[in-house]
């Protein structure tokens, strides 16, 4: 228990260069004081109880304004960084060292039962208000951008944006033209939306220029048949 708490606090110093001592991380990041109070919830739902882990839920999200239900799975160096609007749904299972933004949402689709929300590997980050939603998994050192809305599996050493999410780097190569993947850089991202935006206006453009022409080509007929 000791190794892991150690373990929760060594992530923020790993992950927060605002950081400055331990006495004000144990004091002031909501983040941790969330993850503690699940390991507490967790090991109570694990044992049977119900009411008492919904409890302590609930108080953590008053606390913290972080939800995490007491059925989620979380690893270790779990770092939840701000945490506001953070929501963790039952069936998730949450690897080792992952970093979650404020808004974040690991949630489910529908009203099925089993297993409905996201299995998230290890080493991945999900970034400022991003919605992972279904019981899919995403693999070891995936990245997912802002705002992105992701609904299907992302395979390891993936970078996702956009809604829904798209699959932009992969293996370190940019998908359809290779470059490198240095990391999660929200200003360098490629938008999928600001893309087709851009291609149905030159699309328009284009189609405004033959407009003219054949007008043009009207006028010209017209002059000759008079």
């Amino acid at each position: 228990m000791f190794k892991r708490i150690q373990r929760d606090i060594d992530a923020v110093f790993e992950r927060d260069p605002a950081a400055k001592n331990v006495l004000e991380v144990l004091l002031c990041y909501p983040g941790l004081h969330a993850i503690w109070l699940h390991r507490i919830s967790h090991y109570l739902f694990k044992k049977g109880l119900v009411l008492l882990p919904r409890l302590i839920s609930n108080f953590a999200r008053f606390l913290t304004g972080i939800e995490i239900h007491p059925g989620a799975t979380i690893g270790e160096g779990l770092f939840i960084d701000h945490g506001t609007g953070v929501v963790i749904g039952e069936t998730a299972e949450l690897g080792d060292n992952v970093t979650l933004y404020q808004g974040v949402t690991l949630g489910g689709t529908g009203k099925e039962k089993g297993k409905r929300h996201p299995t998230v590997g290890n080493n991945v980050v999900v970034a400022t208000g991003a919605k992972v939603l279904g019981s899919f998994k995403v693999g070891d050192n995936s990245k997912i951008g802002a705002g992105s809305v992701v609904l299907r599996e992302v395979p390891p050493n993936s970078t996702v944006v956009g809604i829904p999410g798209k699959i932009v780097w992969h293996e370190g190569k940019k998908i359809d033209d290779a470059r490198p993947d240095v990391d999660l850089e929200h200003n360098n991202l490629p938008d999928p939306e600001a893309e087709m935006i851009f291609c149905l206006q030159r699309g328009m453009m284009r189609l405004e220029e033959r407009i003219c022409q054949l007008e043009e080509e009207l006028k010209q007929y017209e002059s000759k048949s008079v």
